[in-house]
């Protein structure tokens, strides 16, 4: 059964391939906890507050450009971040690379120790650990509980919006990933 959801998903991926990725298809593929992804109507561009990178230089969504990218909101304390940060592991390890990444950027009052402990303690090592220590981008964009996900178009336009933790190893959510790589 899992083979055959498999197979259909990828079909549906493929179909998707319209030049932009067409809503209604990205719809049709959400199965499971990828029906709480919520799909823009119409790409939406986003602010240009800073976050820091893992060295503490200044970014902006804006330098993430160029590739499709999930970009997870998240901090140390929360419980459901930790069962879905292994999911965007593995994710970054299947289907990233040139036209693909997975970002996460802990929000709030995290230390570097405190955010290395939580890598270590659940055995994830190939994501970034951007911050957004003062909160300014997530209330910028309106995010109020955690975790929450923002997926994002190569023109770094936000395209979808998971709130609450979710299985993005699943086969519906590469299925997702997939269809926005191919547009």
């Amino acid at each position: 059964m899992k083979l055959l959801s498999a197979l259909l998903y990828t079909s549906l991926a493929l179909g998707a391939n319209i030049g932009h990725a067409d809503p209604a298809a990205i719809e049709a593929l959400r199965d499971g906890d990828m029906r709480k992804l919520q799909i823009a109507s119409t790409p939406a561009d986003l602010p240009s507050t800073p976050f820091q990178d893992e060295t503490g230089a200044d970014m902006t969504l804006a330098d993430l450009k160029g590739q499709v990218t999930l970009v997870n909101f998240w901090a140390t304390w929360c419980a459901p971040c930790r069962k879905e940060m292994p999911h965007l592991a593995e994710l970054q390890a299947e289907l990233g690379g040139d036209d693909f990444r997975v970002v996460t950027i802990a929000t709030g009052r995290n230390s570097p120790d405190g955010i290395t402990r939580f890598f270590d303690e659940i055995g994830v090592d190939s994501l970034p650990r951007y911050t957004d220590p003062r909160q300014a981008l997530a209330r910028d964009l309106g995010i109020v509980g955690l975790p929450v996900t923002l997926v994002l178009n190569r023109d770094g336009q936000e395209v979808g919006r998971l709130l609450g933790d979710a299985d993005w190893s699943s086969d519906s959510a590469k299925a997702i990933v997939s269809a926005l790589i191919s547009e």
